[in-house]
C-alpha cells in the first residue's frame, strides 16, 4: 500500500489520487501531485553565522551582546543556549536562556557550539 500525503487544507489521512491530482474527500480540496513533490524536496533549513546548519536540540553560543527588548537584562557573548525548536520567520531560533527565560534569537547572532 502507498503513503498518499494528509490533505494540506485539513490534515485529512484519507486523500485518495485522480490522474494527476490529489483529493480529499473531507473538504474536497484538490491539488497537483508535482506541486506535493516539490513541497517535500524545499525543507526549512536554518544556517548560523558561520554557515552551519542547526537542528532542534543543537548547542549555540552567542556571538554579541544582545540586549532585551523592554528590559534592562543583556544576552552576555559567550552564552551557551540549546535550541529548543527553529521557526519560520525573523527569529528563526527558540530557545530558553538560564536566568532569563524563554527567548527567541536570530540565527545570524550565534554559531553552533
Amino acid at each position: 500500500m502507498t503513503s498518499l500525503p494528509n490533505c494540506p487544507a485539513c490534515k485529512s489521512e484519507y486523500t485518495y489520487e485522480d490522474g494527476a491530482m490529489y483529493v480529499c474527500p473531507e473538504c474536497a480540496h484538490e491539488w497537483p501531485k508535482v506541486a506535493a513533490a516539490a513541497d517535500a524536496d524545499t525543507a526549512f533549513v536554518v544556517r548560523d553565522s558561520n554557515g552551519n546548519v542547526l537542528n532542534e536540540g543543537d548547542f549555540i553560543t552567542v556571538i554579541k551582546d544582545l540586549k532585551i527588548k523592554g528590559s534592562s537584562s543583556v544576552v552576555k557573548v559567550g552564552t551557551k543556549v540549546k535550541i529548543i525548536r527553529l521557526v519560520e520567520g525573523d527569529h528563526d531560533i527558540d530557545c530558553k536562556i538560564d536566568g532569563i527565560g524563554p527567548m527567541m534569537l536570530k540565527s545570524e547572532f550565534v554559531k553552533k557550539a
